[in-house]
Formats: C-alpha cells, sequence, structure tokens
C-alpha cells in the first residue's frame, strides 16, 4: 500500500471513530400503536427507556406486541441513522479498491 493510501485509511479510521462516538450520543424514538409505547434508543442500539400508556396494561398479549414493535421501530430507526452517518465515509472506501 502507499503513502497516500495509508493515510486515506487513517483518515477515515478517524472520521469512523468520531461517528461512532457521534452515534452513541444520538437518540432515536420508536413508536406503536399510535405512541402509546414508545422506546427511546441510542444510536448505539441500547435501550434507554420505555413509556408505556396506562390503559393499554389491562390486555397483556396486546402490550407484548406493541413493546416489540416499538422496539423494532426504534432498532430499524438506529440503522438508518448509522446509515447516514457512514454513507461519506463508506462511499470513500470504494477509492481503496474495497
Amino acid at each position: 500500500m502507499n503513502r497516500n493510501m495509508m493515510r486515506q485509511a487513517q483518515r477515515q479510521l478517524a472520521q469512523l471513530q468520531k461517528i461512532q462516538e457521534e452515534l452513541e450520543s444520538l437518540m432515536v424514538e420508536g413508536t406503536a400503536g399510535g405512541g402509546v409505547v414508545k422506546v427511546t434508543m441510542s444510536g448505539k442500539q441500547v435501550v434507554d427507556s420505555v413509556t408505556i400508556d396506562p390503559e393499554v396494561m389491562e390486555d397483556v398479549g396486546l402490550l407484548q406486541d406493541l413493546v416489540a414493535a416499538a422496539v423494532n421501530d426504534a432498532f430499524a430507526k438506529t440503522q438508518e441513522l448509522a446509515s447516514q452517518k457512514m454513507g461519506p465515509l463508506t462511499g470513500g472506501l470504494k477509492g481503496l479498491g474495497l
């Protein structure tokens, strides 16, 4: 690998580390049932909080489905967020033949 490619790889590694740190601080909210269940998740896909409207507490089956749906919604949003943040970086990897 020539020096220019090494420098480019080092810059991209530094950018990747910066993006990963930024993702740790960003939060997304997944919802289900029109907002009766809300899940807040970090960009690193760690659940921060779960909020449940008390009116759905009576139907355990429905509540379980709504929690799962809200977590999945939040997870999808973190993947989209990571993709948006990493897009410029991963596009640059093509120049390295990757």
